[in-house]
C-alpha cells in the first residue's frame, strides 16, 4: 500500500510472518517526522501464529498523530465473528508510549488496510458473477459484510472508506483473470480493503450510504482534513489468488508557526582549516532539553538521520560551544 511517494529511503519497517508494512517518506518531510513506533499483534491460532493479525506504525507528522494498521483478518464466509472480535482485540492490544495517542483510535488520524477477508452475503456465485459482468457493483456493496457491519459495529464508527468501482479482487485462478474454478468455487470479494479514519470531526460522520451516493472521497476533522485521490484495484497481476488494491491521499493539517527558531546554530567565522569547524549552539527560552540532544554534521542531499558525518553531544543548558574538530 503505498501512501507516500515518491518512494526514498525506508524509515521504518514492521514485518509478522504473514503481514508486512513498509512506511516511507520524501525526504524533505524527514525533520518533521517524530516518535515513530510500531507495534504488531498475532491473532492466527489464538495468538501463537503470525499469519493473522495486525502491524501498526505511527508518528508524528507535522505535530498530528498519525497512524498506519495493516490487518490481515480471519477467512472465510462465515468467520464475519471472528473478523470482528479480532480487530477489536488488535486495537486493544496495540499501545503505544507517550503523548495523548496511546491506542490506535487516538490518533488524529488513521489508515486501516490489509486483506480484510470481508465477503458478499446474500447472493450465489452467479448473481455475483453476473453483477459484475454486467457492471452493476452498486448491488453487491449492499451485501457486502464491511459496508454492512459499519451500520452495527461500533468499533467501526467514522472510518471511511472511497466507492469501490472495482471489481471484487478475490478469488482468482493464479495466473489468469479468470474467478476461483477449483472445486471450492469461491464467491468473488472485496477481501482487500483501504479506509481512513479522523479522530475530530466538526459535524456528524457521514453515513456509509449518502457517502457513496455523493461520492464522498474527503471529510474534515477538525484543522485536519483527508482527500482521496484515487482507490483502484491493479488486475493486471495474476501472481497470487489476490488482486492488489492501492490508494493515493492528501493529508492536510495546520501547523503552528514559530516567529523564533527554537534552535540557533552560529558560525563564529568561514571554515577554512581543521581548527575553525567551531558551532555555537544556542537554545530558546522555555524550550525544553533533553539529556540526549546531539548536533550532527553532514553531507548535503543526505537521506536518513543516521548519515551523520559527525555528531557530538549538546549537554549544556546554555549557549555551547560545539563542533570542534569535526571534520
Amino acid at each position: 500500500i503505498l501512501l507516500l511517494s515518491p518512494l526514498k529511503k525506508p524509515s521504518h519497517l514492521n514485518q509478522m510472518q504473514g503481514v508486512f508494512l513498509l512506511v516511507f517518506s520524501k525526504f524533505c518531510h524527514l525533520p518533521f517526522l517524530r516518535g515513530v513506533q510500531t507495534q504488531s499483534t498475532r491473532t492466527g491460532l489464538g495468538g501463537c501464529w503470525g499469519n493473522k493479525g495486525g502491524v501498526s506504525a505511527r508518528m508524528m507528522v507535522f505535530g498530528h498523530p498519525v497512524c498506519f494498521l495493516n490487518c490481515h483478518l480471519p477467512a472465510h464466509m462465515r468467520n464475519l465473528e471472528q473478523r470482528m472480535e479480532d480487530f477489536e482485540s488488535i486495537l486493544q492490544q496495540q499501545q503505544f508510549e507517550g503523548g495523548t495517542a496511546v491506542g490506535v483510535l487516538d490518533h488524529d488520524v488513521v489508515f486501516w488496510f490489509g486483506d480484510l477477508n470481508f465477503r458478499i452475503e446474500g447472493y450465489d456465485i452467479h448473481v455475483v458473477k453476473s453483477a459484475i459482468e454486467n457492471d452493476k457493483l452498486p448491488l453487491l456493496w449492499e451485501k457486502d459484510q464491511l459496508n454492512m457491519a459499519k451500520k452495527s459495529e461500533s468499533v467501526l464508527e467514522g472510518f471511511i472508506e472511497g466507492p469501490l468501482n472495482f471489481p471484487p479482487t478475490y478469488k482468482f485462478d493464479v495466473g489468469t483473470h479468470t474467478y476461483d474454478t477449483s472445486a471450492k468455487k469461491r464467491k468473488p470479494a472485496w477481501t482487500d480493503r483501504i479506509l481512513w479514519r479522523l479522530r475530530r470531526t466538526g459535524s456528524p460522520v457521514p453515513s456509509h450510504n449518502s457517502a457513496l451516493q455523493r461520492g464522498l472521497t474527503s471529510w474534515l476533522g477538525g484543522a485536519t482534513r483527508v482527500s482521496q485521490h484515487y482507490y483502484r484495484s491493479h488486475m493486471g497481476f495474476t501472481i497470487s489468488d489476490h488482486k492488489p488494491v492501492s490508494a493515493l491521499f492528501s493529508l492536510h493539517v495546520s501547523l503552528k508557526m514559530v516567529n523564533l527558531p527554537l534552535v540557533t546554530l552560529e558560525v563564529e567565522k568561514e571554515w577554512t582549516k581543521f581548527s575553525d569547524a567551531t558551532v555555537k549552539l544556542s537554545m530558546a527560552h522555555g524550550f525544553q532539553r533533553s539529556s540526549w540532544d546531539w548536533v550532527g554534521l553532514y553531507k548535503v542531499g543526505f537521506k536518513h538521520h543516521k548519515d551523520y558525518a559527525a555528531y557530538l553531544w549538546a549537554k549544556s543548558e546554555h549557549s555551547t560551544q560545539v563542533g570542534r574538530g569535526i571534520c
